[in-house]
């Protein structure tokens, strides 16, 4: 490693490059190796040698590309955009490694917040300030010039919207990120920086929403206090507002919490919508 340069992780694992010049290759096949990242490189050892890739050549962060039957039969694998070419990395640990180079990607970096942009339903009147991300194992964690620090877990990413607007007098690319405040209060935080940071931050944080998107098969009843916590009716008083029993409320968030659609906030059934169950029950009431 050089002069200002630190391993972050070293692992055993596979890797193939997919497309080249915009072209998908035929016959793709892993190559199995040693797959080392730093906080400026990332660096392929196989039998048939080295390659390093700077960082800084790195353009996204892709989804799955089943090219053919090879690729398909691997379960976890990172697809890394590099100008007109891809390369595929299946490491040890995959999440773990994924992790590590987002931090390496996103660590740091000064970006525009407005937070809360949007609480219970409600626009604020809040301006853009500077933060400081930071990527921690399951939140984007930012530390913002008033002394704010905002945490997005990111299993509660209700969604994420993309948009072009006016920032300090300026056309930027915004993340509008929707997730809640230690008090179970739904807001949104809006995020705001270079083409190259929101395309990572927001592959990120696409992933925590797609952690909640499920397709539930919930009775009425159940729909019915999902709306109920939705619309800031306290849990203790459900059994009153829906007209059920203490008991069935009870089962009912049982299941839902089972479903990971209610989290328990302490015994006695004190609970708090999760992402899928904001969505859910913002579904439900768009139905009525």
């Amino acid at each position: 490693m050089g002069e200002g340069e630190t391993k972050l992780a070293d692992t055993q694992g596979k890797f193939a490059q997919v497309v080249k010049d915009g072209r998908k290759l035929n016959d793709i096949e892993w190559q199995s190796g040693r797959i080392i990242l730093s906080n400026k490189r990332l660096i392929l050892i196989s039998n048939d040698g080295k390659r390093a890739i700077p960082l800084s050549d790195l353009d996204g962060l892709k989804g799955r590309m089943d090219v053919n039957q090879a690729v398909a039969r691997v379960s976890g694998y990172l697809s890394l955009q590099l100008g007109k070419d891809v390369m595929l990395v299946a490491p040890n640990e995959t999440e773990q490694f994924k992790t590590r180079l987002y931090s390496a990607l996103l660590d740091q970096q000064i970006i525009l917040a407005k937070h809360p942009a949007v609480e219970g339903g409600v626009v604020q009147d809040t301006g853009w300030q500077k933060g400081r991300l930071k990527i921690g194992d399951e939140t984007v964690d930012l530390a913002i010039s008033d002394g704010q620090f905002v945490e997005i877990e990111l299993d509660d990413i209700g969604g994420v919207e993309q948009d072009e607007r006016t920032v300090m007098d300026e056309q930027r690319t915004v993340l509008e990120v929707e997730h809640t405040e230690d008090e179970g209060t739904s807001v949104q935080t809006y995020l705001s920086g270079t083409a190259r940071t929101c395309a990572f931050l927001g592959s990120l944080l696409r992933e925590g929403e797609q952690r909640a998107e499920v397709e539930a098969d919930l009775s009425e009843r159940e729909r019915e206090v999902l709306m109920a916590l939705y619309s800031g009716v306290s849990p203790f008083e459900i059994p009153s507002f829906v007209g059920m029993d203490v008991e069935k409320v009870e089962e009912v968030y049982d299941r839902l919490i089972e479903l990971e659609i209610l989290e328990e906030v302490r015994t006695r059934k004190e609970v708090t919508l999760k992402a899928r169950g904001r969505n859910i029950a913002s579904e439900a009431i768009d139905e009525r």
